[in-house]
């Protein structure tokens, strides 16, 4: 089977990471637990090392700083063998930085500073388009104009669209985005976007409705966290079981999940087996501490998998 081509057009953040034993609340200091540290991240560098890792031509379109972390940033992707050819070092501003609070459990409160990742223009989007790409991925993590800058070529192109809806804006203009070959939003964002809370079926249904009533969208999928993930079609729905892991850390879950999705649907053509890979990802994403650093290879999903079922 021929390598597919993913191409990312998203974020890359440098993350500041500290552990604490819950958020604090107003005029609250409280002490953390263990070490601090700095780790690569951003929506859009996570899914691009995901697609890297699980076997797909990943190609990165994105803005770092003239700065150390820009540097260091773009090391690890070489190393992860991510094509760099449309990764600018913008000289105007810093490197995209995230502070990362990880609570016990595993889940985390994430605060982001764009930075470069806010200067990526049509330029930058157009030529990158150049590489060929059998997919793209967006992220709202970089600015809305290059969101729907990626959506308007990716439909002129006719290559599909997958839309990671994080973070998620309430205000989002949706219906810019034309048509969406996937948009897979969580728990919390489809909240945002429709005012709807996934909790029952019922609801994942009324949500995914709603989404496709905004857009042109050919499948929903809903990640549901522990709970697995729910996909609609616009007739047909089916929610996709979980694997059962102890979470450590649920940072870059989701971006995991979306590009394992996204690569085996295009090796499949088949939405219900995409997402049932892509739960396995992102269940061995969340049994590791960082972004990039708990992003799982083929091999090792693969491993995951049978042993799940033995």
């Amino acid at each position: 089977m021929s390598v597919k081509r993913i191409l990312v057009v998203g974020s890359a953040n440098i993350d500041f990471l500290m552990t604490t034993p819950y958020v604090p609340s107003e005029g609250e200091t409280v002490i953390s637990e263990g070490a601090y540290t700095f780790v690569p991240g951003g929506k859009g560098a996570n899914t691009a090392v995901a697609a890297a890792r699980l076997g797909a031509e990943a190609v990165f379109c994105a803005r770092v700083g003239d700065d150390a972390y820009g540097d260091r940033l773009i090391n690890i992707y070489r190393e992860n063998g991510i094509d760099l050819r449309y990764i600018k070092t913008d000289r105007l501003e810093q490197t995209g930085l995230s502070v990362v609070m990880l609570e016990k459990g595993g889940a985390n409160r994430i605060i982001v500073y764009p930075g470069a990742n806010r200067r990526i223009n049509d330029n930058d989007i157009e030529n990158a388009f150049y590489c060929y790409p059998d997919a793209v991925i967006t992220q709202f993590e970089i600015g809305e104009a290059a969101v729907i800058q990626t959506a308007r070529v990716a439909n002129t192109e006719g290559v599909p669209l997958i839309i990671d809806a994080g973070p998620a804006r309430r205000d989002f203009p949706l219906a810019k985005l034309e048509q969406v070959e996937i948009l897979s939003p969580n728990e919390n964002e489809t909240e945002i976007l429709t005012g709807i809370r996934p909790t029952t079926l019922d609801d994942c249904l009324r949500a995914s409705m709603a989404l496709m009533n905004a857009v042109d969208i050919k499948y929903v999928v809903l990640k549901l966290g522990a709970r697995g993930c729910y996909i609609y079609d616009g007739k047909y729905c089916d929610i996709i079981s979980p694997y059962d892991v102890q979470p450590v850390d649920t940072t870059a879950a989701g971006d995991a999940f979306t590009a394992a999705l996204t690569l085996e649907y295009l090796r499949t053509g088949d939405i219900i087996t995409a997402a049932r890979f892509a739960n396995a990802v992102g269940a061995l994403t969340v049994t590791k501490v960082g972004a990039i650093s708990s992003l799982p290879t083929r091999k090792e999903v693969e491993q995951f998998i049978i042993d799940s079922i033995s």
